[in-house]
């Protein structure tokens, strides 16, 4: 491992008051090398550089570390033994991350492309981490198997999706009272006040919200809370691509 990389990920997790212990700074280091080293065959991320990989994938995806969700902070003991499904995981954010920084966690990754959880499945091997479970299919069509339809305590998606869509694909994964964790880019007034529609009738209600800038001082994130109160209607998500072409 670079000191470089070691001593940028120690001062950008204090920044945000959290202390990384020796082996999730080893697993992370890994996961760079092997997302970089992946990235130069297969489209993963346009973000490479160690210290952009560093605050814009790894501290962002660990942002809501310590953030108060029913009285509690979020950390290992809070999380530990829930279920929590990552939406469209990606290249593993915020998922994979989560996991290496909640090691008590049990995670679902899912996505739609096979090639990204081919990568994932390397990681999750080379980092040697258990609790962790990968899925192929489309948000649209796994939320109506039984195996996963309102199993989970908690539901994530880091997307460029609105969150009208986005609450299509990751409620009806959410038991009753569990939350989707939505991460957003900059200021998200409009579009939560657009969604508001479609978070009524999937059963969800707005707990919290939270906006900050990340460690580089620069970049705007929003967190959003939604609690699920009542069950999602049967005909919910609807057939897949028509969240995203026509969302509630």
């Amino acid at each position: 491992m670079t000191e470089s990389f070691r001593n940028d990920l120690i001062l950008n997790a204090n920044k945000i008051n959290l202390e990384l212990n020796d082996l999730m700074i080893e697993q992370l280091y890994k996961f760079y090398i092997m997302l970089v080293e992946k990235n130069k065959v297969m489209n993963l991320t346009a973000i490479t550089e160690e210290h952009d990989v560093i605050v814009k994938h790894f501290i962002d995806s660990m942002c809501i570390y310590n953030m108060e969700l029913e009285g509690n902070r979020i950390n290992n003991s809070f999380l530990k033994d829930k279920f929590l499904i990552d939406v469209g995981t990606g290249a593993g954010f915020p998922g994979l991350v989560l996991k290496i920084l909640f090691p008590d966690l049990n995670i679902v990754l899912s996505d739609s492309l096979k090639k990204r959880l081919n990568f994932i499945e390397d990681v999750i091997k080379e980092l040697k981490l258990d609790k962790i479970e990968l899925v192929h299919g489309r948000a649209e069509d796994l939320a109506h198997d039984p195996k996963f339809r309102e199993k989970f305590d908690f539901s994530t998606s880091r997307a460029v999706a609105n969150l009208s869509t986005l609450t299509e694909y990751d409620l009806p994964f959410v038991k009753l009272n569990g939350y989707f964790i939505a991460y957003k880019s900059g200021k998200i007034e409009e579009e939560l006040n657009q969604a508001e529609k479609a978070i009524k009738i999937l059963g969800g209600k707005v707990e919290n919200q939270i906006h900050f800038v990340l460690t580089d001082d620069i970049s705007e994130r929003s967190i959003i809370f939604i609690r699920k109160i009542k069950n999602t209607g049967k005909n919910y998500p609807r057939k897949a691509g028509t969240p995203s072409k026509s969302p509630l």
